[in-house]
């Protein structure tokens, strides 16, 4: 009878350790998936700065126009690669794509700007002045939501490659480990440098 009694209370121990491991790894998840989507709000708000910025530059660049539409392209090309990467946060095929389209996107732009140094009517207008501005505010805003998306991200995968939570992870459904992400590019990594 005693013995029941032990195994039972030892069973119940083990019960309830597992749920909690069960809800740290929820919570964890749910962490990573929030920080990353509050990198989509940036992304997305820079995505519809960038359209605007061109606008305003076409007036002045009207021969510059492939310049234009590759500004346009590659914004099109970051959108769908964030719309895929917040179908599934953390996914590591998602994160590269964005990655790349991220890292496509800051160089055309920095193409764009360095083109826009050769119009002073472009430099002095008071819409380019504030787009530029709201756009380089928006980069610093990506770069700390995407901090804190890694760090939630490293969290959890840190939790789950932990002992003992690394027997329960997959059991769970918490196999795969989220993906950092990370733009290669040093135009994406820094707020680009705007004198407009």
């Amino acid at each position: 009878m005693i013995a029941l009694i032990v195994i039972g209370v030892v069973g119940l121990i083990v019960l309830m350790y597992g749920v909690g491991i069960y809800n740290r790894l929820v919570t964890l998840k749910n962490r990573f998936e929030n920080a990353f989507s509050q990198i989509e709000v940036q992304l997305k708000r820079r995505y519809d700065l960038i359209p605007n910025l061109v606008e305003i530059a076409k007036g002045y660049m009207s021969h510059e126009r492939e310049t234009l539409e590759a500004v346009i392209s590659a914004r099109n090309q970051a959108v769908g690669a964030l719309q895929a990467a917040a179908a599934n946060p953390g996914d590591p095929k998602a994160m590269a794509n964005l990655a790349g389209a991220e890292s496509g996107l800051g160089g055309v732009l920095g193409r764009l700007f360095a083109v826009a140094e050769a119009y002073p009517d472009l430099k002095a207008n008071q819409n380019m002045m504030q787009l530029s501005e709201e756009l380089t505010s928006t980069e610093n805003k990506v770069a700390f939501a995407r901090q804190a998306y890694n760090d939630s991200a490293t969290a959890y995968n840190t939790y789950k490659q932990t002992f003992p939570p690394v027997f329960f992870a997959a059991m769970f459904g918490h196999g795969a480990n989220a993906e950092l992400l990370d733009f290669d590019d040093a135009q994406i990594n820094e707020a680009p440098k705007v004198s407009f």
